[in-house]
């Protein structure tokens, strides 16, 4: 029963996400026909500049987070150390493989004339392959078990459910316009499609294998703060909210183009415990943070190679972000590696309903080892 109901979950979720914001547009009377081709595909227009005020007031959010982050860390100091669970063993062949291929790809990724450019357009791909095995690596190395080694099914399952996964957010991107492609304008939709697909099906993957590998350091994985219970009626509320905050983002993009990040995480969220009956915020009613702070901090890590690998590479993508467009490390405008912390545990979220699926179990702890406290 779990199963199809996570199935569920993941399909009205999926509709809600890509229905209210088209929702937000006809109620308002403006047209809708240009959101709905497929793959989607966004352009660059003018942004609102750069405001101090605007920036502040994003970035005390982005301060709390860290606060958050700078608390859990100080208090697991003070918690008992973490189960050490399996041995750990050398680094895998694969794992080396992974770092080889990295170390091959990412000259051809930035320089011409090493590789022709169709080739070069699929270093990007490639690249994130290795980051994958070098993490699963990592953590074999640090404790003898991996998510690639552990939990292979729902491991790779992450692959496919990744692609459309990313594709959404490509969508809801046509209405805020927050970043968009260069070098892909004289591609047919087949092209694109398949050129964007192969790096979309590597996300979840290399969010699930950081945040395995992030597990091995003590500090992280005693991470704790104070309980906090919720009611069943948030679930409500933040399946509204969530909803509604979508619908308007059409509408004024450039006041709630954050909402990109955070209302999917509202929708997903309230509709898994209203149909699941837990999430991966369940554990904070006992304390654990982990589930949340861990992805989170994950997808900020992936989030620096991501950029760091675009800035050289063939395709790229570019930012161009109302009020905050300044700071830039590499493409990204400083505040905007903040949104990175809400879409970890949307990533936490969506791995929990695909192990659900997949394992029939849920995703925490997770590779099943060991407990949580």
């Amino acid at each position: 029963m779990t199963r199809w109901r996570a199935l569920a979950v993941l399909a009205i979720a999926t509709t809600i996400v890509w229905a209210a914001p088209l929702a937000g547009l006809a109620i308002a009377g403006q047209p809708i026909a240009a959101f709905v081709g497929f793959p989607p595909r966004t352009t660059q227009i003018a942004q609102m500049p750069f405001a101090w005020g605007a920036f502040i007031a994003l970035a005390l959010p982005a301060l709390g987070a860290l606060a958050v982050f700078g608390a859990a860390i100080a208090a697991a100091g003070k918690a008992r150390p973490p189960d050490p669970g399996r041995a750990a063993g050398r680094f895998p062949w694969w794992g080396w493989l992974g770092a080889a291929s990295i170390a091959a790809v990412w000259p051809i990724a930035w320089s011409e004339g090493l590789a022709a450019p169709a080739w070069r357009a699929h270093s990007f791909s490639v690249l994130w392959l290795g980051y994958i095995l070098a993490m699963n690596g990592l953590a074999w190395r640090a404790s003898g078990a991996s998510l690639l080694t552990h939990r292979t099914h729902w491991f790779l399952a992450l692959f496919v459910l990744s692609a459309g996964f990313w594709w959404l957010f490509e969508y809801v991107n046509q209405f805020v316009h927050d970043w968009h492609y260069g070098g892909v304008e004289a591609m047919s939709d087949g092209e694109y499609f398949i050129r964007a697909t192969l790096p979309f099906a590597t996300v979840l993957p290399a969010v699930a294998s950081t945040w395995s590998w992030l597990g091995r350091f003590p500090r992280l994985e005693a991470m704790s703060l104070p309980a906090v219970r919720g009611r069943g009626a948030l679930a409500w509320i933040a399946l509204a909210a969530g909803a509604i905050a979508l619908a308007a983002t059409g509408l004024r993009p450039d006041l709630l183009f954050p909402m990109l990040w955070i209302a999917p995480v509202l929708v997903l969220a309230g509709l898994q415990h209203l149909a699941v009956g837990e999430t991966v915020f369940s554990p904070l009613a006992r304390g654990d943070w982990r589930p949340v702070l861990q992805p989170a901090l994950a997808a900020l890590v992936c989030g620096f190679f991501w950029e760091l690998w675009n800035y050289g590479s063939l395709p790229q993508w570019h930012y161009s972000i109302p009020y905050v467009q300044r700071f830039q490390l590499f493409e990204m405008p400083a505040l905007g590696y903040a949104g990175y912390l809400p879409f970890g545990i949307e990533c936490a979220l969506v791995m929990d309903l695909a192990a659900r699926i997949v394992e029939r179990r849920a995703l925490w702890p997770l590779e099943g080892e060991a407990n949580p406290r």
